[in-house]
């Protein structure tokens, strides 16, 4: 069964905090780390790693390694695929006729069955208790439908199994809040990442599909496409918010959230 959803960032600033937003963010990872420490395993979606435009990917290499860090912070370590749920996933998809790929690299099993981790989820990974996990990758070509839908199956999936489960949302928000960052400085980004915590704080999630294309694009967040699929899973699995928090130290948005189920 599925035991709560965690929105992560996965900017370097949470893991030694420079100002009290910050702090209190990373209050909020350590919680999601301790609220799920007992799950059997994650399911974590992440922005930085495979990237396709227009299918959903699922992980099934056997081995997850540490491989490309932020900003040259090395995070090292290994981690080890569930491979039945995350068969159980990439199955569920394909009947249910969503764009989804399995991937492997090397080899199918064994030592070599090898595959990188970046940022994205090696900096949440921190603050979880290491567990099996399923990595999966969204798609920003597909429709919001199909990514809802998309969360609706894997809710299912992780609800009927036997096994507890966390689903890992890995998110930053808008990329624009600098001028002097790579993206430069757009209003749009804090427009983006006010309504987020919004929605969130207020329990309005239902409201995501309608945020308008223009400000995705003009904010530059890397978290709109996943979090619609974290929609889908809310729609098949009750949760409630226990806490979340916000900064914004750097270029771009980060935010914290646990949900646990009702």
């Amino acid at each position: 069964m599925l035991v709560g959803i965690g929105l992560m960032p996965h900017g370097n600033p949470v893991l030694d905090p420079p100002d009290e937003e910050t702090k209190k963010l990373a209050k909020v990872l350590r919680d999601i780390g301790r609220e799920f420490s007992s799950v059997d395993a994650y399911v974590l979606i992440s922005p930085h790693n495979v990237r396709m435009s227009d299918h959903l990917g699922v992980i099934m290499a056997q081995h997850l390694i540490s491989w490309l860090g932020f900003e040259g912070v090395e995070l090292p370590g290994e981690w080890e695929t569930d491979r039945k749920l995350a068969e159980k996933i990439y199955n569920a998809w394909k009947e249910s006729g969503i764009p989804a790929v399995d991937l492997h690299f090397a080899s199918r099993s064994g030592q070599y069955s090898r595959w990188p981790l970046t940022w994205g989820e090696l900096i949440p990974l921190q603050f979880l208790e290491k567990k099996p996990l399923v990595l999966l990758t969204p798609a920003r070509r597909l429709s919001r439908e199909t990514l809802i839908k998309a969360g609706e199956v894997l809710g299912e999936i992780l609800e009927g199994s036997e096994k507890k489960i966390a689903f890992i949302v890995s998110a930053d928000h808008g990329h624009a809040h600098d001028e002097n960052g790579p993206y430069g400085y757009r209003k749009e980004s804090e427009e983006y990442d006010r309504l987020i915590m919004e929605l969130i704080n207020e329990n309005r999630l239902e409201e995501l599909p309608e945020i308008p294309d223009e400000l995705i694009e003009k904010a530059l967040p890397d978290s709109y496409w996943q979090m619609l699929i974290m929609l889908g899973v809310m729609h098949r699995v009750p949760v409630k918010l226990v806490e979340s928090a916000y900064a914004c130290p750097t270029y771009f948005g980060m935010a914290g959230a646990l949900w646990v189920r009702k």
